[in-house]
């Protein structure tokens, strides 16, 4: 996959198969319209490309961005559309400026005069240009005028679940980490580099790694106790991660700490990936570390069942 930083660097294409979104995510409903896009583009020896922002508008209009998180980094979404085989990826940044971008200036200038697509996709609820007003039949209209098709995919569903970001979203801060996994299409993860903590689980017999998240609008899961998996230094591991505030010794500050089964290495300050598979149960406080300890015994059993 080629990446573009300046949509000035892209160097039209013959056929091109063009799509515009943010794609927090890349789930299910996305790859639905990547696997359109690239069977369409393979009919007439096409490409395919994506158009994506960033920063995202809403933390550049400062839209209702202080709780604002996302299911991906920027780096994992874009990890996500090369596994998807994307040809193209286009890094529009977000400015005020360009969001006051009509649409019909947007799709002319941009996607027009730089791409010249032979079709343009777009999902079920997509919208575009200032304030959002451009949606199909607009696009439909600007197609006939400049000479390129226009499809919108429809809404994809499991278990009648409609799959879209913002209930993926919604449903990872529920703690519905299976769920949230079914839409997404692979399990919901944490990157994070390992810091000192107090060593208390060390002292019951079991060992965690804490982690330090550094993007701080990267979503992080409900509170509470988790089945997980460990990626480190290519290998996986089991085990079970807490996000919580450990009531137990009152520590108070939102921690993401893994106890890794059968594991025994140092690996203080390196980066490690936590995938969650299910929810266990809630935090809670006991009445000593003593008590706290026959409960992670009784986690770790289920953990292994569920992994």
């Amino acid at each position: 996959m080629k990446i573009y930083n300046c949509i000035k660097d892209f160097k039209p294409i013959k056929n091109t198969l063009v799509t515009i979104g943010t794609f927090d995510g890349v789930h299910l409903g996305h790859k639905a319209l990547i696997e359109k896009m690239k069977a369409d583009a393979k009919k007439i020896g096409g490409e395919t490309v994506v158009i994506t922002f960033y920063p995202h508008p809403r933390i550049v209009l400062g839209l209702d961005s202080s709780d604002l998180k996302f299911i991906n980094t920027q780096e994992k979404k874009i990890n996500r559309l090369e596994e998807a085989g994307i040809d193209h990826l286009i890094i529009v940044g977000f400015t005020k400026h360009f969001a006051g971008t009509s649409s019909y200036d947007f799709i002319k200038d941009m996607v027009v005069d730089k791409i010249n697509p032979a079709k343009l996709i777009i999902g079920y609820d997509h919208h575009f240009g200032r304030n959002r007003r451009g949606g199909f039949d607009d696009l439909a209209e600007l197609g006939r005028k400049f000479n390129f098709s226009v499809e919108q995919i429809s809404e994809q569903k499991i278990n009648d679940l409609t799959i879209s970001s913002t209930k993926i979203r919604q449903l990872l801060e529920a703690g519905k980490v299976g769920v949230a996994n079914m839409l997404l299409g692979y399990e919901y993860s944490i990157t994070g580099k390992v810091v000192y903590g107090n060593a208390n689980g060390r002292g019951m017999g079991f060992p965690t790694a804490n982690i330090e998240v550094a993007d701080e609008y990267k979503l992080i899961a409900a509170v509470g106790v988790y089945a997980c998996r460990v990626h480190w230094m290519g290998k996986c591991y089991k085990g079970m991660c807490n996000i919580g505030y450990r009531p137990t010794i009152n520590d108070g500050e939102l921690t993401i700490e893994v106890n890794m089964f059968d594991f025994n290495e140092q690996i203080y300050n390196q980066q490690i990936t936590i995938s969650f598979v299910e929810r266990m149960r809630d935090e809670r406080k006991f009445e000593n570390l003593d008590a706290l300890s026959r409960q992670l015994d009784k986690d770790k059993i289920s953990a292994l069942k569920i992994l």
